[in-house]
């Protein structure tokens, strides 16, 4: 696993200042993200709705995924009030990395906020580069085996269960899952039955 390698000072905040924007909007509270490389070097900093407003900058995110002994998978659906793809089901735990966050601080703050999930030991799975119509994130991918206390969050989780893996095959390509959930099992579905 790499980290993200930040600048000595503060990185420069984008949108760059120009004679159409004077410089970088951001709503009151919104969150600043980083603006990376594939390396994960931190080149800038910018707030969440320019990320996911069509600017296509690079910022990194974590995903988690919990399957117990039985091979199966938890999976939570998004709230109704996400931005993106509210009311799909999507992998256990998902959240962008704030601004001078480490990768590791950011799984365990998404997974704390989710689902009230303190006590596991992600292991780190791979990073790939996964890009929509309206953002770019570089996903940061771990895994958790066990019988977890899980507790989901009505602000960021509507409900969740556990999955049989037959049953979440049978389910692509109907829009129940999220696209980024369906590229990213189909990567490592065979990795997360190998961990137990």
């Amino acid at each position: 696993m790499f980290e993200l390698t930040y600048p000595s000072s503060p990185a420069p905040v984008y949108p760059r200042p120009n004679y159409m924007h004077p410089g970088p909007v951001a709503l009151e509270g919104e969150e600043m993200l980083p603006l990376v490389e594939e390396n994960g070097l931190v080149i800038g900093q910018a707030p969440r709705g320019y990320c996911h407003g069509g600017s296509m900058a690079l910022h990194p995110v974590v995903h988690l995924h919990l399957i117990n002994r039985f091979g199966q998978l938890y999976v939570q659906k998004r709230s109704l009030s996400k931005d993106l793809y509210p009311g799909r089901w999507d992998t256990a735990v998902g959240g962008h990395i704030s601004y001078g966050e480490l990768i590791l601080e950011a799984l365990l703050r998404e997974a704390r906020e989710e689902l009230g999930l303190t006590a596991m030991n992600p292991i780190y799975l791979m990073t790939y580069v996964h890009e929509s119509d309206t953002e770019r994130e570089l996903v940061n991918v771990f895994a958790a085996v066990g019988n977890f206390d899980i507790d989901p969050h009505n602000e960021e989780v509507s409900e969740g269960r556990w999955w049989d893996y037959q049953e979440i095959k049978d389910n692509f390509e109907k829009s129940i899952f999220t696209p980024n959930f369906e590229e990213e099992f189909g990567k490592i579905s065979d990795t997360l039955l190998a961990l137990l």
